[in-house]
């Protein structure tokens, strides 16, 4: 069994939280809505602090950053491709273009990381860091969101 055919047996393992009222929210027109990146790939910009093994925090990320470092430290992770083009794991170009031609109404002013690889418990960031992050881009206006999980 090669590495990729192993964690894939091992996440199929893995318990997914069910929630009895989950929210709902009629979004924006997508050509009128303000649109943010969420990635998980522990990216952060050159100057800023880089993320530490079990890191549940956030990075927020200026839309006009393009010097960003792939903090990803799973062994499990290939780089390569994000190391040819950084919008297979951060779309801000496709975003830009994607507002220029009008499909979208505009690109967030800035965006948010965080570390994908987490240990089993990520009650932190789906109680605390993750409410956090999304008040910061409730409070640039965002209406709708991108999610690049990596």
């Amino acid at each position: 069994m090669n590495g990729d055919q192993m964690m894939r047996a091992h996440s199929a393992t893995l318990p997914a939280p069910e929630f009895a009222n989950p929210a709902w929210v009629t979004p924006v027109e997508l050509a009128k809505a303000t649109v943010a990146i969420v990635t998980s790939a522990a990216l952060h910009a050159s100057d800023d602090e880089g993320f530490t093994a079990g890191d549940t925090g956030y990075r927020l990320i200026d839309s006009s950053r393009r010097d960003l470092v792939l903090g990803h430290w799973s062994p499990n992770f290939d780089h390569t491709g994000v190391k040819m083009d950084l919008n297979v794991v951060y779309p801000i170009d496709r975003l830009e273009e994607l507002a220029q031609r009008g499909v979208i109404g505009a690109v967030a002013p800035r965006h948010v990381s965080f570390a994908g690889n987490q240990p089993d418990d990520v009650a932190t960031i789906r109680l605390d860091t993750g409410p956090a992050a999304a008040a910061a881009l409730r409070q640039d206006g965002v209406d709708i969101v991108i999610l690049t999980p990596v």
